[in-house]
């Protein structure tokens, strides 16, 4: 299985607006700045997040992105929809034709994967992946080297 950069950083961005909600807007700035992804980049996830709902802009200073709904009502598997990500590990991308235009060996196999994951994400809220502590001490980390430490994610 392989999730493309698209859906990995979308992802990534929404987790850095869940963590950082507090302070008001996140810039997508503070985003690409914090978490290593160009703003050109982050310019075309976000406008794909915000067209399904999930991320609203806030224009001038101060502006930026905040969550649209709560974080606890967004599965990880909406941030990757919101992207036009698949989760899928047949090689066939479920066409079942991938040996010879035929169903492999291996298909259900793999196809069965592709449902256990996308029922995986589907389950885990942003709020959840956001809470485990490790994240938040990625979080801290992330924090301490910017430029803007103006907010520090409390431990729960």
């Amino acid at each position: 299985m392989k999730l493309s950069t698209k859906g990995r950083y979308a992802v990534t961005a929404m987790f850095d607006i869940a963590l950082h909600h507090q302070a008001g807007p996140v810039s997508l700035s503070d985003i690409a700045e914090r978490q290593g992804i160009s703003l050109s980049y982050l310019e075309q996830l976000f406008t794909r997040l915000r067209k399904q709902g999930l991320v609203k802009s806030t224009r001038g200073p101060g502006g930026g992105y905040s969550l649209a709904v709560d974080s606890e009502q967004i599965a990880i598997a909406d941030v990757i929809d919101a992207v036009d990500e698949s989760v899928d590990t047949t090689r066939c991308r479920g066409k079942a034709d991938c040996q010879n235009h035929q169903r492999c060996l291996t298909h259900d196999l793999w196809e069965n994967l592709s449902g256990e994951i996308r029922s995986y994400l589907s389950n885990i809220s942003l709020a959840q992946a956001v809470s485990n502590l490790s994240v938040l001490e990625v979080a801290n980390r992330q924090d301490s080297s910017s430029n803007d430490q103006v907010h520090r994610v409390e431990f729960s």
